[in-house]
């Protein structure tokens, strides 16, 4: 009997447990959340490279020390995340995954259009700042709940043989966001000039994220529970304090889930905002004289997106092909060489100025290896927890990974890359690459483990 249909007796045995959202309700229910997810991320990341240095952090004299102050409030957010991992993974396992994924929608939600009708500081000097990373915190509380409920979603709702697939769900709902945070820069930097933007153009993106929230929160409040959560709830094996025996039993999961994810968000953000940064600025701004305008860059970025969805779609079918492992040990090392090759890609006195073939390959390598790294992680993070304890486990490993792998990426490579030229960002990533396949390698292959246990 081959693992669908073990999965389809299963359901017939247990018709009031396993019964599954249809495929289209898992795919937007875990993609919705993880696409807004990152388009409010990247649409904040491209404000803080590009507009708050000037709109809440002046500094005409240095502009360095403006954008590096500008970009530490990007990493905010991702300080917030573990504890709002924590809070909603608490309730994710206690209550269901369905109730948890609506409040964690609405509260990113709320922060991220907040910020789109915030005053400079030029209105209310540094009260407006200070509201600016108060918005940034909300963020990531709700942000903590986010991904780790989609992927669950996906996952628990998945034949045995596709969880890798179906877990490319939400995986995928990041080049979707991606791609609209940054067509809409696009769009806007093509009808108005850098004044109007500064003025108002900025804000839109923020404000527009509420039409994702809003749709996201119709199709998530008319979803079903997941099927393996409410057999966990039949088998009285939902426990009282998730929290404690996630570090209790599996802290070692949580470590290998750190740094199994870190070297994603580390890659995501060296491509996505310091790349941008490098790209458009001169060398007294922090950037790398490359002479991209920023509306080139955006496109660039945008055709790259492309490569990283597909590799998450190709990765995951090699995943539940191959297994898990397998796959990210190869992305590990092929980034190991990336990361030693790709400063030569980036370095002005090699390239030259405005050399569209080479930051293009950059970026479409890069973007390639990301999709590698990151797909499978939407079914294997789940299935290194038990059903009782896997939202808790999964996003809190999640969450640390983006402390750990992107809280202070653009920061840290802007100043490395400012102080020691591009390769030592090279060498940053690469460090994170070879964390990542420690993680790996000590792990067991979770292809074939009982989901339901």
């Amino acid at each position: 009997m081959t693992a669908v249909d073990k999965t389809v007796a299963a359901d017939a045995a247990n018709p009031a447990t396993l019964v599954r959202d249809s495929v289209k309700t898992v795919i937007a229910a875990s993609m919705v959340g993880t696409a807004i997810e990152f388009y409010d991320f990247y649409a904040y990341g491209t404000a803080a490279a590009n507009y708050f240095p000037h709109i809440f952090f002046s500094d005409k004299a240095n502009p360095t020390v403006a954008l590096l102050m500008s970009l530490l409030t990007f990493a905010i957010a991702f300080i917030a995340r573990p504890l709002g991992s924590l809070v909603f993974g608490h309730f994710g396992d206690r209550m269901g995954r369905k109730t948890t994924l609506v409040v964690s929608l609405m509260t990113m939600g709320i922060g991220t259009f907040l910020i789109g009708c915030l005053p400079t500081y030029n209105t209310w000097g540094i009260a407006a700042v200070a509201l600016l990373c108060l918005l940034r915190f909300v963020q990531g509380i709700g942000l903590g709940g986010e991904w780790s409920g989609a992927a669950l979603v996906a996952t628990e709702n998945a034949p045995e043989d596709k969880r890798a697939l179906y877990g490319s769900f939400p995986e995928l709902g990041a080049p979707i966001g991606f791609f609209l945070s940054n067509g809409t820069y696009f769009v806007l930097e093509s009808f108005n000039d850098s004044d109007a933007m500064l003025a108002w153009g900025w804000r839109v993106p923020f404000l527009l994220s509420a039409i994702l929230v809003i749709i996201g929160l119709v199709v998530r409040v008319h979803m079903e529970e997941t099927p393996i959560f409410r057999l966990a709830q039949e088998q009285k094996k939902v426990v009282k304090s998730p929290l404690t025996e996630v570090f209790r039993k599996s802290w070692k999961q949580v470590l290998q889930a750190t740094f199994l994810v870190a070297v994603t968000y580390t890659l995501f953000y060296t491509l996505a905002t310091w790349s941008l940064a490098w790209g458009t600025k001169e060398k007294g701004e922090g950037g790398g004289s490359l002479g991209f305008t920023n509306q080139e860059y955006l496109l660039m970025l945008m055709i790259a997106i492309c490569v990283f969805a597909a590799f998450i779609v190709i990765s995951c079918v090699n995943a539940d092909k191959f297994g898990r492992k397998r796959v990210i040990i190869t992305s590990s090392v092929l980034l190991v060489v990336f990361a030693a090759l790709f400063p030569f890609l980036l370095n002005g006195e090699i390239v030259g100025q405005r050399n569209f073939v080479a930051n293009m390959a950059f970026l479409c390598i890069g973007f390639a290896l990301m999709g590698t790294a990151f797909g499978p992680i939407g079914a294997f993070l789940p299935e290194l927890f038990d059903a009782n304890v896997r939202y808790s486990g999964s996003g809190i490993g999640y969450n640390l990974a983006a402390i750990v792998g992107a809280a202070f990426v653009p920061t840290i490579a802007t100043w490395l890359s400012s102080h020691w030229g591009v390769h030592s960002v090279g060498i940053y990533l690469g460090v994170m690459a070879l964390c990542c396949l420690v993680a790996v390698l000590s792990c067991h292959e979770t292809k074939n483990v009982d989901f339901t246990k």
